[in-house]
């Protein structure tokens, strides 16, 4: 008969030094990782507390644009889509370190059904002529659109024309994004939506809260959102912005370019919007419908 040594439960037996040394590293890199906020989801966390801070919107008193507005960028929605607001589309990866957090550029946007003003929605409307803070903006008058300062990084809303490296993600059409880089492709201006009244309408004051359509100065597309074009991003399914006009039979821009630049109610119900069954301010309050649509 044949000796078979046996062992205690308690004996170790293999690398079982290295093991321990090893979990024992792991778990140390953890706790670090979780000391400086590193980890995947106090990074995603971060993410979404800073995005979705409310954001107030400029108050208007004369039911016009100014330079210097807080303003969002909605679409009414259409056959295939929903409400929707222009939003900065972006993930962990476009997150700048410590000590100044915040997104990284370049950055892409996309057309969120969450309509509500937060850093994520709300845009800067800026001067690019030398027009003074709190004046009128006009039809056909050049402007850029800035995000808010600090965590947004006060990036540009920027496009150019498409290339095979440079195209929107989905539809390959022509790219919308944010930079940091003020340039001539950040330039955008306003045209009515009715093209029997632009002419006469051109070099009028824009009034807030009204259908528009917002053409890139360069490239001369309208801003669309698209909505047979879905994007999964870090806070919800949404809709690729691009710019590119869309006519119909008539020559006349889709409901895809129509956009309205939304400020705060005077009242102080929320946000102005047509026929959108809740306020943001308060989600038991109707949101005022504008006669003018």
């Amino acid at each position: 008969m044949s000796y078979a040594m046996t062992y205690r439960a308690g004996v170790k037996t293999g690398n079982w030094l290295e093991d321990l040394r090893l979990q024992e590293d792991e778990k140390k890199e953890y706790l670090e990782e979780k000391d400086r906020g590193e980890l995947l989801y106090q990074k995603l966390d971060f993410l979404k507390q800073n995005m979705l801070r409310p954001v107030n919107l400029t108050v208007t008193t004369d039911g016009r644009l100014h330079f210097g507005d807080v303003v969002m960028l909605v679409n009414l929605g259409g056959e295939n889509r929903e409400y929707s607001a222009v939003s900065i589309n972006a993930d962990m990866n476009s997150l700048t370190k410590p000590p100044s957090p915040g997104i990284k550029a370049p950055c892409g946007v996309s057309a969120g059904r969450d309509i509500q003003a937060c850093t994520r929605t709300t845009f800067i409307i800026t001067s690019v002529d030398g027009s003074p803070e709190g004046s009128t903006l006009h039809y056909e008058q050049s402007f850029a659109l800035k995000t808010t300062s600090g965590f947004a990084g006060g990036l540009y809303l920027m496009s150019d024309r498409q290339s095979f490296q440079k195209c929107a993600k989905n539809s390959r059409l022509q790219e919308v994004n944010l930079d940091e880089d003020f340039s001539f492709l950040s330039w955008w201006k306003i045209m009515h939506f009715d093209p029997q009244e632009r002419l006469e309408n051109e070099g009028q004051p824009v009034p807030a809260n009204l259908k528009v359509l917002i053409k890139h100065c360069k490239t001369n597309q309208a801003l669309a959102v698209l909505g047979d074009q879905v994007l999964w991003t870090t806070f919800s399914k949404e809709y690729e912005v691009t710019a590119h006009t869309f006519l119909d039979s008539h020559k006349a821009e889709k409901d895809t370019n129509h956009w309205i630049l939304c400020t705060s109610d005077p009242a102080g119900n929320g946000l102005l919007l047509p026929n959108h069954p809740q306020s943001v301010a308060d989600n038991q309050e109707l949101i005022q419908a504008n006669p003018d649509i």
